[in-house]
C-alpha cells in the first residue's frame, strides 16, 4: 500500500497542476496493483472528488463560476453518470474502455493544451450539443470511474464556449459533479459487504491524493511551466494506457 499511495500522490500532483482530477490513472494504477476491478471506479471517484474540490473552490474565489452556463451539460451528464455507475460490466469491457479513455486523455495532453487567448463565444451553444455531449461523457464517466473533464474541455473549445480560464473552471466543476453522481451509482452497485470492506481498505490513498492535489494546485497557480507539467502527465497516462491495453488484449484474445 505505501508504494501505491506514493503513486497516487504523484498522480494527483500532476493532474491537479493542469486542472484535472486523475480518475482514469487512479483506476489504471489499481488495475496494475491487482485490485478487484469491481471496486476500482468507486475508489478512483473518491480520489477525484478530493482533488478537484480544491480546484473548484480556487476558481470560485477567483470569480470564475461557470455553474449557470454549465447547467445544460450537467442536466444530461449527472443522471447518465449515475446510470453508468450502476451498470455492471465485465473485466474485459472495463479494462478496454479504461485503456481507450486513457489513450485519448494522454494524446489530448501531449498534442497541446488550451490556447491562451481563445476567442469569446460568438453564440450560445445549441442545447442538443450540450445534452448529447453531457450525456455521452456522463455515461462513459460513470462506467469507468472518471470525472469526464478531459473529454469535456476539447468540446468546449471546439464550440467556442469561453476563454481558457473559464473552460478550466467548467471542467473542474463538471468533474466534481459527475464524480459524485458516478460514485453514488458505484456504491449502490457494491451491495456485497465483502466488497464494501475491500473498498474501505484503500482509505490510505485518500490522504495521499489530498496532499498531492494541494501541492499540484499550488504549483499550477504559481505558473510552473505548464508545458512541462502537461508532458509529464501525458507520459504517465500513456504508460498506464499501454499497460491496460496490453492487459485487455490478453483478456479479450487469450
Amino acid at each position: 500500500m505505501p508504494s501505491l499511495a506514493a503513486a497516487f500522490f504523484v498522480t494527483a500532483l500532476l493532474y491537479a497542476s493542469v486542472g484535472f482530477g486523475g480518475g482514469s490513472t487512479y483506476n489504471a494504477l489499481l488495475v496494475m496493483a491487482g485490485a478487484d476491478y469491481r471496486i476500482l471506479p468507486a475508489a478512483a471517484l473518491c480520489c477525484n472528488i478530493i482533488v478537484v474540490a480544491g480546484g473548484v473552490w480556487r476558481f470560485h474565489r477567483e470569480g470564475l463560476s461557470p455553474w449557470r452556463r454549465l447547467a445544460p451539460w450537467l442536466a444530461a451528464s449527472v443522471p447518465a453518470a449515475w446510470i453508468g455507475g450502476r451498470v455492471p460490466v465485465s473485466e474485459t469491457v472495463f479494462v478496454g474502455l479504461l485503456g481507450g479513455a486513457l489513450a485519448f486523455a494522454g494524446a489530448r495532453l501531449l498534442l497541446g493544451g488550451a490556447p491562451r487567448d481563445a476567442p469569446a463565444p460568438g453564440r450560445p451553444t445549441p442545447p442538443w450539443i450540450a445534452f448529447a455531449g453531457g450525456g455521452g461523457i456522463g455515461l462513459l464517466s460513470g462506467l469507468v470511474g472518471v470525472g469526464g473533464g478531459i473529454f469535456l474541455a476539447p468540446i468546449l473549445y471546439f464550440v467556442r464556449w469561453g476563454p481558457p480560464r473559464l473552460i478550466a473552471a467548467a471542467a473542474s466543476a463538471f468533474i466534481l459533479v459527475n464524480s459524485l453522481a458516478g460514485l453514488a451509482g458505484q456504491l449502490a452497485k457494491l451491495g456485497d459487504l465483502a466488497l464494501l470492506g475491500e473498498f474501505a481498505a484503500y482509505w490510505p490513498l485518500f490522504p495521499a491524493v489530498l496532499a498531492g492535489g494541494q501541492i499540484g494546485s499550488f504549483l499550477g497557480a504559481r505558473g510552473l511551466s505548464e508545458g512541462l507539467l502537461r508532458r509529464l502527465t501525458a507520459a504517465l497516462i500513456l504508460y498506464a494506457a499501454a499497460r491496460l491495453l496490453l492487459r485487455w488484449g490478453r483478456l479479450a484474445f487469450g
